[in-house]
């Protein structure tokens, strides 16, 4: 697997907001997230990833799959694949690892929540 240090930007932390409703009851639309560039994903964790097309997503990575190209990536899945306009991993296959940005440590806004 890529390490994700290798690729992580200058810093180890940041923040991403939720947008939509796709990972609803987890996350909602507007939360505020505290993730890391340089935690590997176990399956399970919720991850923001960059699909083919450049969409930057939060998903939840649910196990390791084999892209088409043969290299190794992540199986992203919604926690509400009923919600409007849901795209991951059902539309688009396995993400590769490089794509894999960050792994979500925990909801700083609005219900501050640690995530597996």
């Amino acid at each position: 697997m890529d390490d994700i240090a290798t690729r992580a930007p200058r810093h180890a932390w940041g923040m991403a907001k939720v947008v939509g409703d796709s990972m609803v009851p987890t996350l909602r639309a507007g939360d505020r997230l505290w993730v890391s560039y340089r935690r590997t994903p176990e399956p399970g964790s919720v991850v923001v990833a960059r699909l083919a097309d450049g969409v930057v997503v939060v998903k939840r990575a649910v196990e390791r799959r084999t892209t088409a190209s043969g290299r190794p990536g992540w199986w992203l899945l919604s926690d509400n694949p009923a919600a409007p306009g849901v795209v991951d991993s059902r539309h688009r296959g396995p993400v590769v690892d490089a794509d894999v940005i960050a792994v979500v440590v925990g909801r700083l806004w609005p219900r501050p929540r640690i995530l597996r």
